[in-house]
């Protein structure tokens, strides 16, 4: 947005810039490792058009997050490369989401997207959960990411901000329904991953409790 534009956070929108510690980062790293190693990354396709996205992506959870060209964007039990049940949601990831989420019931998917130097997600919303009154629950881990929050309108005025590792975001009240993405990622800025990258969770409850 341009630099005398306006803007003001969306009720409900929150950064918790230092949630993790370096020691907390490591642990929930090794978690997600864990994660990796039962549900291996996969890249994910668009709707119809079955362009790949710059992220690779898993889950772990009772539900994932998966979409691709003939089945869309959609929730599902099991892994769409091995047919496994998701493993469960690292238990660091969801001792944050009982802190901060404000949402007396636990997540039942924790998105994990794999973003390289040239990775990008666009502008979206996250709709395809039943329970939207619950918050969405972002947790950062690795380079920073370039993040940016506009309105509930796609048009709307955006702000961006960076999410070092250890950063968790909480998509609440009328923030839930606002657009998002990732503009880019400052390759090199951590060295929490070997190689370098970012991971990203995105933690969300999908069905109505």
């Amino acid at each position: 947005m341009r630099a005398n534009t306006p803007f003001t956070p969306p009720q409900g929108f929150r950064v918790l810039p230092d949630a993790l510690d370096r020691a907390a980062q490591e642990q929930l790293l090794a978690e997600v490792a864990a994660v990796i190693e039962a549900a291996p990354l996969f890249i994910p396709t668009l709707p119809r058009i079955g362009q790949p996205m710059t992220v690779r992506m898993t889950n772990s959870g009772p539900l994932g997050w998966v979409t691709d060209r003939d089945g869309g964007y959609r929730y599902q039990a099991t892994h769409p490369t091995t047919g496994a049940p998701w493993p469960p949601i690292p238990p660091l990831a969801l001792a944050l989401w009982r802190s901060f989420s404000g949402y007396r019931h636990d997540p039942e998917a924790c998105l994990v997207n794999f973003y390289g130097a040239e990775a990008r997600m666009g502008l979206h919303l996250d709709k395809d959960e039943a329970a939207l009154e619950a918050p969405v629950l972002s947790i950062s881990l690795g380079d920073t990411a370039l993040f940016r929050l506009g309105g509930p309108d796609r048009k709307a005025p955006t702000r961006s901000l960076k999410l070092a590792s250890g950063a968790v975001v909480v998509l609440g009240g009328a923030a839930r329904a606002c657009y998002h993405g990732v503009d880019r990622i400052l390759a090199g800025s951590s060295r929490l991953l070997e190689g370098g990258g970012r991971l990203n969770l995105t933690l969300r409850r999908v069905t109505l409790p």
